[in-house]
């Protein structure tokens, strides 16, 4: 299933959404051009649980930043174009309405929030793991999480796989981001214990930070719409 549109107008433009697309684009266009020395970068500006807790350090030359900081570096890296254009897609079809319902400041502090949350859910279950971890999907979890309380009603377009045929269909967001969520929790089971690949804990860390997080964020005006029907 794959999002392409949703049919949720906005009040103001998306300033910091479509300002942190453009970051990822070009930095991920800065590590294309590094050839052979971006897995180098990777290492150096991804978060490493091990070093992160001090279990490790890296050499000197690779340690080019403090290793708190890789939490935010890492959110602004991504491993491959499928890496980027897959989570840029879900930022910009998402992330102006969440944008629209908090204000830029505060939308702002609720991606980066999002996305610390999520580099711990990652880390923490496995402190000494020495695999990097890049991509901007933990703190874009957290906006679905967000958007999935402000607007379960939403009608999003999406495509879904039939043989070799895409086709496409209006579902609302609900579903939508229910299902991903859910699909992320059975990939998290089926990849336990594995080294490397998608790091589905920081996926699902993400969006429960950000469920948790919008009530304080969203300007009052935004009602929540809580399991049940209840509006809050």
């Amino acid at each position: 299933m794959i999002p392409l549109h949703d049919d949720n107008p906005t009040e103001r433009p998306p300033i910091v959404t479509v300002t942190i697309i453009v970051i990822c684009v070009l930095v991920f266009l800065w590590e294309v051009s590094l050839g052979r020395e971006m897995q180098r970068a990777v290492i150096a500006l991804g978060v490493i649980p091990a070093t992160l807790f001090g279990k490790v350090q890296l050499s000197p030359e690779l340690a080019v930043v403090p290793p708190e900081l890789t939490i935010f570096t890492s959110m602004f890296m991504h491993g491959g174009w499928m890496h980027l254009i897959g989570n840029m897609l879900y930022l910009w079809i998402f992330g102006n309405n969440v944008e629209d319902a908090m204000g830029h400041v505060r939308f702002l502090v609720f991606y980066l929030l999002c996305g610390v949350a999520a580099v711990f859910a990652q880390a923490l279950p496995d402190p000494d793991s020495t695999v990097p971890m890049v991509g901007a999907s933990g703190a874009i979890s957290g906006v679905l999480g967000a958007y999935l309380l402000l607007y379960p009603h939403a009608r999003v377009l999406v495509a879904i796989p039939i043989g070799f045929i895409l086709q496409t269909v209006q579902i609302p967001a609900g579903f939508v981001l229910g299902f991903w969520f859910v699909m992320q929790l059975f990939s998290s089971m089926a990849a336990a214990g594995q080294q490397g690949g998608v790091a589905f804990g920081a996926h699902i860390g993400g969006f429960i930070a950000g469920m948790l997080l919008v009530p304080f964020f969203r300007e009052k005006r935004f009602p929540l719409h809580l399991p049940g029907g209840r509006r809050f």
